[in-house]
């Protein structure tokens, strides 16, 4: 019961956070509020947010994936390689191929993490330059460019799913909604995800109740390279113009989303739907402080690394106080003096 309310606290701060941000830009940058705006957050958001599930998906069970900008860069670099040398390929195969190539780095990761214990901040920060290096090893440095691709890969990122006046809500925005709420029910009302929770939880109390440890860290792994693989073919539509640095700095606003989100670090309590409005909130922030003339564009990581931090210090804070509001009545509760017994007559 007491993670049920710091979910909803959290997920209601963020709210409130987020009516805050919007309003005091409101009163700094002149035309703020309009269609404009939630256009271009909203499509930055698809390709975060896909990768900020992911990532919460492995942080739940006490893990972290600092590999996911480099996945997305080397799936949107060689799909987009892949398209431009064969125009004629079924379009609806393409983003497959991008999820599973996306899922077998994530399946590296995994392997690596769960067969062999190692942590998992190392292997991924190792991975992480790995693939990255391996991209620029296996294309010489040259780049994708938006002339080189079909057609339908660069008009999909524009492609309205609806229009609501001068809101238009794109393909990818539904796609990458769809995708989070899919994993959102996945991980609260199946047997499977509820799983993820009980390794953060306690991964030896997980082992006694019969729960494969192993098995579950690789499947958030892979879970996570997939999603990544999915992102690295939106940003591949979005931006078209592909060079081998794409993705970076990916991993940091994936973790700030997640963690800004209201998903424990430690592992083992967290909501995806907290994690959809901390990927909204960390691009509003962003793209709002790009606008503001009285703060310099290069203060955007530094932020982001505020947020983290904040982030961290306040859920640490409240989940202590919710745990040692029943144990201060417990401890009431066995110091306080027994009732004298009625004397027999």
């Amino acid at each position: 019961m007491a993670r049920l309310n710091l979910t909803t606290i959290r997920i209601l701060a963020l709210l409130a956070v987020f009516v805050v941000i919007v309003l005091f830009f409101s009163t700094q940058i002149d035309n703020y509020l309009n269609a404009r705006l939630f256009n271009r957050i909203s499509s930055s958001v698809a390709i975060i947010l896909l990768i900020s599930v992911g990532q919460a998906v492995v942080v739940l069970t006490r893990n972290i994936d600092l590999s996911v900008g480099s996945i997305v860069g080397f799936v949107a670099y060689f799909v987009g390689l892949g398209v431009g040398a064969y125009p004629d390929f079924p379009a609806v195969l393409v983003p497959v191929i991008a999820i599973a190539l996306g899922a077998c780095f994530g399946a590296f990761n995994g392997f690596l993490v769960s067969r062999f214990n190692l942590p998992s901040i190392i292997v991924t920060l190792a991975t992480l330059a790995l693939f990255r290096s391996l991209a620029v090893q296996l294309t010489d440095g040259s780049s994708v460019t938006t002339a080189s691709l079909p057609g339908w890969v660069t008009e999909f990122a524009r492609a309205d799913a609806f229009v609501i006046g001068d809101f238009r809500v794109r393909w990818m925005v539904v796609i990458s909604v769809v995708v989070a709420l899919a994993v959102h029910l996945f991980l609260t009302r199946f047997r499977a995800g509820r799983q993820f929770y009980a390794i953060g939880s306690n991964p030896e109390a997980a082992k006694v109740a019969g729960i494969n440890v192993r098995a579950t860290v690789m499947q958030a792994f892979v879970i996570s390279g997939a999603l990544a693989g999915l992102a690295g073919f939106m940003y591949l539509s979005r931006f078209g113009n592909i060079t081998v640095v794409a993705g970076l700095g990916l991993e940091l606003k994936s973790v700030a989303a997640v963690v800004v989100g209201g998903v424990n670090i430690f592992g083992g309590s967290g909501s995806v739907i907290g994690v959809l409005i901390g990927a909204s909130l960390i691009d509003l922030l962003e793209t709002s402080l790009v606008r503001w003339a009285l703060v310099s564009e290069f203060w955007r990581d530094a932020v982001l690394g505020m947020l983290i931090l904040l982030a961290v210090v306040t859920d640490t804070f409240m989940s202590r106080r919710l745990v040692a509001r029943p144990a201060e009545k417990t401890a009431a509760a066995v110091e306080a003096p027994a009732a004298p017994r009625a004397k027999a007559p």
